[in-house]
């Protein structure tokens, strides 16, 4: 298991600095920080431009390997990002970012991981009755209405709701309004702020678990060593559980593994709604500001959660699957 663990991630850091190092000459070829102070009025001098294009290492005059070897010494010498064309250092505001991803997407992303499966394993074994057929109609009702539509749904209903009773009992933007030092009031806050984005993100993240769950598990359930054991006597549930469940769980793991990204890199669509400012909008606003070092070191990161989850899944399926051996 070391020797595997040990080679992966060898493999895996290989892999994601030939990643990273293409992405940062595609940034850097396609991005054009220059035209962010060509636009201002009045257009700033062009010494006092060049000076700070070269002070954040994106100055086009200056040759591109010249570029990424300063770029590349700072990261593995200091764990420097670099910083953005306004100056400020990338590696500051990705980590103020990534706490506020981790806040809204992680409790959302387990709960709609237990309800998908759970709900997939729940109509698998009632194909085509009443509960298969209405959890399916909402299931993909869900799917198909866009998550900017079932946010703004939310939000309406939540407004109709802070009216009705009298006082603000959920919060419609940001992740904090309180500022106190009582534990308890903060974590009643965070609660408010919270409560209404993993509403959203629990039911797509639940829809998208249910329908794939369901099917592998109806392909397990047909398949010859269960028909076996329950020829031997076995009930049904029983024969699902200990035969059938393992082996549907196998695909249904490896893409929980691949969201570890999701987790950190945060959900675009439902931070714009929320106004919360997580790392998702942060990459969508460092595109346009043509911010080469913030958006390298952002689909690093994403790399790198991504490899993480690729590792995780390895073992995981190992688990399930007693026919596959880690060496």
């Amino acid at each position: 298991m070391v020797r595997f663990l040990v080679r992966r991630v060898c493999n895996y850091v290989v892999m994601l600095f030939l990643a990273t190092s293409f992405t940062y000459f595609l940034a850097s070829f396609f991005m054009d920080p220059r035209s962010n102070y060509l636009a201002r009025n009045p257009r700033p001098p062009e010494a006092s431009i060049n000076a700070s294009l070269t002070a954040a290492n994106i100055n086009d005059q200056t040759p591109i390997l010249e570029r990424y070897w300063t770029w590349l010494t700072n990261i593995v010498l200091h764990w420097n990002w670099g910083l953005s064309p306004t100056q400020e250092p990338v590696a500051g505001a990705i980590s103020s970012r990534i706490g506020a991803s981790v806040q809204l997407v992680t409790l959302a992303t387990v709960l709609g991981i237990v309800i998908g499966v759970g709900i997939g394993v729940y109509t698998a074994i009632r194909q085509y009755k009443w509960q298969d057929r209405v959890l399916g109609g909402l299931a993909t009702f869900f799917l198909v209405v866009p998550t900017a539509v079932l946010a703004l749904f939310v939000v309406i209903g939540a407004i109709y709701l802070n009216k009705a009773v009298g006082f603000r009992l959920f919060y419609v933007t940001g992740l904090h309004a309180y500022d106190g030092h009582s534990w308890l009031l903060r974590l009643g806050d965070l609660a408010q702020h919270l409560i209404l984005p993993t509403i959203v993100l629990t039911v797509i993240t639940a829809v998208s678990y249910h329908l794939p769950q369901r099917t592998y598990l109806l392909d397990t359930m047909n398949a010859d060593y269960v028909r076996t054991a329950r020829a031997k006597g076995l009930p049904l549930n029983v024969a699902i559980r200990k035969h059938a469940l393992r082996t549907s769980m196998i695909p249904t793991t490896v893409n929980v593994a691949f969201t570890i990204a999701g987790v950190f890199t945060g959900a675009v669509i439902t931070e714009t709604i929320f106004a919360i400012n997580g790392l998702g909008r942060y990459f969508v606003t460092t595109l346009a500001q043509n911010d080469i070092n913030a958006s390298v070191a952002i689909a690093a990161f994403g790399g790198a959660c991504t490899l993480a989850g690729a590792l995780l899944a390895d073992v995981a399926v190992s688990w399930l699957d007693p026919r596959i051996r880690i060496r």
